[in-house]
């Protein structure tokens, strides 16, 4: 539906009721509940809350790579996510594929560039060093501006090798050469996390910080390491990248109790981790978060504004007349969930966070 048409008492999330009117894809009328006319009608009885689109800063979207990859809108609209960001999937060799995709799909794509010409082809990518061609990736970025955000470094043993936090200097380079910020994945040493927390600067980002490895970001005591907390102060941002292996409840609850807050939550979905979990879905993802005590406004904005800030795309992260529609509608549920964590341990939780629908570029659709 890309008609005119009106989302009829939904409910912000600060709690007041609008009705949304959208024509020829944009918002053109944020009117008081229940007086939106035109078009079709579409009333969610103050049942839904609406929020920008949700933005998913770690996907990965690339369908060929296994085990890590996926179709973009089964990732993406059609779990209620209007944005997703590709975390490396693609290096200098395919990443023109990967853009071809996005223009076949409803979905909002962008990417970080993996620092290795091959991707996740093979998932030990940054074992090789000849694979980190500088001339290459500074001609898939110059091809592809409006398309890469940042490039990506996963930088734990198994991806690494024998090769330690070389890659990572070697991807310090790449980002001041082509002022293009660094996505970083954490996990297991060696290389020793706090050789990775030296190399990060203002707006890269940590992802996988809540992660439960043996190398992660808190000492044996559940206190954050020093230097994570000098990266923090730096302006290092944190996103969740929840994973098959990278989101532990204990790790969540001691950042918690330090007030360690995220920045981002996203996903690391893929299709493995969608259809068998622990990811399934954003809504499986963000549902943890108000199980460990936090805000529904915070967690949220995590998924709009917070996103949209680091992409410097603030109209992605706003519900304002004029910008084209996308939104996520969504209701929290009161009853029983049962939570999985990348760990195996279980939680139950007595909420749960549902997606009714979406408006992608205009377009409404129901999940």
């Amino acid at each position: 539906m890309t008609a005119r048409f009106v989302l009829q008492n939904v409910k912000m999330i600060e709690g007041n009721s609008v009705d949304i009117v959208v024509e020829d894809r944009k918002i053109v009328d944020l009117a008081p509940p229940g007086t939106g006319v035109g078009g079709t009608i579409i009333d969610y009885k103050n049942n839904a809350y609406v929020s920008s689109g949700w933005i998913d800063m770690h996907v990965h979207a690339f369908p060929e790579f296994d085990p890590y990859g996926d179709d973009i809108d089964e990732i993406g609209y059609k779990t209620g996510v209007t944005t997703i960001i590709d975390a490396g999937s693609t290096g200098a060799d395919r990443i023109h594929d990967l853009v071809r995709n996005s223009k076949d799909s409803k979905t909002n794509v962008f990417a970080f560039l993996n620092i290795s010409r091959i991707g996740l082809k093979r998932v030990d990518e940054l074992s090789d060093l000849t694979l980190l061609n500088e001339d290459e990736l500074k001609r898939a970025v110059e091809e592809n501006k409006d398309f890469i955000v940042g490039l990506k470094a996963r930088i734990s043993k198994s991806v690494v090798g024998t090769n330690g936090v070389e890659p990572l200097k070697i991807a310090r380079k790449f980002s001041e050469d082509t002022d293009l910020p660094l996505m970083v994945h954490i996990g297991s040493g060696p290389p020793n996390i706090n050789d990775v927390l030296d190399l990060l600067k203002k707006d890269d980002v940590i992802t996988h910080y809540l992660n439960g490895k043996s190398n992660n970001l808190f000492d044996e005591t559940g206190k954050p390491l020093p230097k994570f907390l000098e990266a923090i102060k730096r302006g290092v941002h944190l996103d969740v990248g929840h994973g098959n292996a990278s989101f532990s409840f204990k790790t969540a609850e001691q950042a918690r109790e330090f007030d360690i807050q995220f920045n981002t939550i996203s996903t690391d979905i893929y299709r493995k981790n969608r259809l068998h979990g622990p990811v399934y879905n954003m809504a499986s993802i963000l549902t943890k978060f108000l199980y460990l005590g936090y805000p529904l406004k915070e967690v949220i904005e995590a998924v709009t504004v917070g996103a949209a800030r680091w992409l410097n795309k603030p109209a992605l992260g706003r519900i304002s007349k004029g910008d084209i529609a996308n939104l996520t509608l969504f209701s929290v549920e009161d009853e029983a969930v049962d939570l999985i964590d990348s760990e195996g341990e279980r939680r139950k939780a007595d909420q749960r966070i549902v997606v009714k629908g979406v408006v992608i570029n205009g377009e409404y659709n129901e999940c």
